[in-house]
């Protein structure tokens, strides 16, 4: 029975518990209460379902919540991203587009510029905004909440400025694979998402960069005293979230198969921070863990696409979507946590950790 108890206060201890606990309930709520949840069909060899389609429209927001949690591990903040996923769709969509020609007496469309050059041009530019917040906040001392502030409201007109104020649509095929392709019977940017969180978990785990990341985060000042160079860790911090919401816009571009600069990316940000925080992190940095705000992200749009399903008015949704999140995060408080170890601690634990 102790041995039971400890391994019940050693789950409730693992910071991936309670993020994983949250989704469990919500999936088991659609599987008792929306009909074929689970359902896997395939069509011409691709999978479809409500899984599937979950973890496809999801993949935007993972690519948020990873670059987010850097930043609020090293005690920043990043609200801007929303703003340069319009950017980057905006710069992609421009230098895409799609002429049409007639090839052999068969319409067709040619992109303005190879395709290759177009994405590296989106990415590229994300990556200069993310530079630019880091410069703010690591160079100039502005709060990052402030710095953040800037580019969100400059970016959406930047990205406004691109396409001129207008949805400007992409008819070039090639580039539709990477929101609307299939690799595998998956969707294709499955595929994308998960090869970056490799390579961020690899970063974070196997190299220095995440210990240094957690140190600046705890105790900015130590971090100095200790030779870190905090100002190269933040930038790059701010750069990879930048990198992140770029990527983020290809996907939504390819996927709509165009860009609005007015509403593309409009509040997604938020949905980050709060991937972020249902992923089990603080957001007063320090200790992160990237996995749990990838469960964030699938969380939230798992939440979104119940709401959608058992069929709540358009115009409650938001409302009902804020409750269920205020459950969720309540559930992962330190007050409920502490409540549910102490029951979870054995009598004669408690004993030995009073008399320690």
């Amino acid at each position: 029975m102790e041995d039971k108890n400890k391994l019940k206060k050693r789950l409730i201890d693992y910071q991936m518990f309670w993020p994983l606990f949250a989704l469990t309930v919500l999936l088991a709520f659609n599987f008792f209460f929306i009909k074929d949840f689970f359902a896997i069909e395939i069509i011409d060899g691709h999978l479809y379902g409500s899984l599937i389609d979950i973890l496809n429209r999801a993949t935007p927001l993972m690519f948020m919540a990873i670059g987010m949690t850097l930043v609020i591990a090293t005690g920043g903040i990043d609200i801007s991203v929303g703003s340069v996923l319009a950017i980057s769709g905006a710069v992609v969509s421009i230098m895409i587009g799609g002429d049409m020609v007639f090839l052999n007496g068969e319409q067709q469309y040619v992109s303005h510029y190879p395709i290759v050059l177009a994405l590296l041009a989106a990415i590229a530019v994300s990556v200069v905004c993310g530079i630019w917040n880091g410069l703010l906040v690591a160079k100039l001392g502005i709060q990052a909440m402030v710095a953040s502030l800037i580019l969100l409201v400059a970016g959406r007109g930047i990205a406004q400025l691109i396409t001129d104020g207008n949805v400007v649509t992409i008819y070039y095929k090639p580039f539709f694979y990477i929101g609307s392709g299939f690799l595998l019977g998956l969707p294709f940017s499955i595929f994308l998402v998960a090869a970056f969180l490799v390579l961020i978990l690899w970063l974070v785990k196997k190299t220095a960069f995440g210990l240094f990341v957690e140190a600046i985060g705890s105790n900015v000042v130590s971090s100095r005293f200790t030779g870190l160079n905090v100002q190269r860790m933040v930038w790059a911090c701010y750069a990879i979230s930048g990198l992140c919401a770029g990527i983020a816009g290809l996907i939504v571009a390819s996927e709509v198969k165009s860009a609005d600069s007015n509403s593309a990316g409009m509040f997604i940000e938020l949905d980050a921070i709060l991937a972020v925080v249902l992923g089990g992190n603080s957001m007063a940095g320090g200790r992160f863990l990237v996995m749990g705000s990838v469960i964030g992200a699938l969380i939230v749009q798992a939440l979104t696409t119940t709401i959608y399903a058992i069929g709540v008015p358009p115009e409650v949704t938001m409302v009902v979507k804020a409750l269920v999140v205020v459950a969720i995060y309540l559930i992962q408080s330190q007050a409920v946590k502490s409540k549910v170890k102490t029951q979870a601690t054995p009598p004669t634990l408690k004993s030995k950790e009073a008399q320690a």
